[in-house]
């Protein structure tokens, strides 16, 4: 599994590729997953747990990565997060296993989620 900092590096860099491809298309699907976490009747902490949630269910490694640091910047602590893993592992089914050990693993590099 890459480090924390590649994944940073590496998304970072392609990011900019996306954003400088000037397709309309690709522009307004990542200005609706921004706007998706923004506060509304649900808190954008409330929001990040969610797609947490939904990450592992989909069992997207580079979400779940995404998701943790989300979590942890808002403020869900390492017990709130490895339950709703858990929701996310009774939803998912055993295939989900593999994506709950990464995460586990990912969250001893987190700040606000090591243990």
């Amino acid at each position: 599994m890459e480090t924390l900092d590649q994944f940073h590096k590496f998304r970072s860099a392609m990011n900019r590729q996306i954003e400088t491809s000037d397709h309309l298309g690709l522009k307004r699907f990542f200005a609706l997953d921004h706007q998706a976490y923004e506060p509304g009747a649900l808190d954008t902490k409330t929001k990040e747990l969610l797609g947490l949630v939904a990450s592992t269910v989909l069992r997207c490694d580079d979400c779940i990565t995404y998701h943790l640091e989300r979590c942890a910047e808002e403020g869900w602590s390492r017990a709130e997060v490895i339950d709703a893993l858990n929701v996310a592992l009774v939803v998912g089914g055993s295939i989900a296993i593999p994506h709950l050990r990464r995460a586990f693993a990912r969250m001893q590099e987190i700040d606000g989620l090591k243990t």
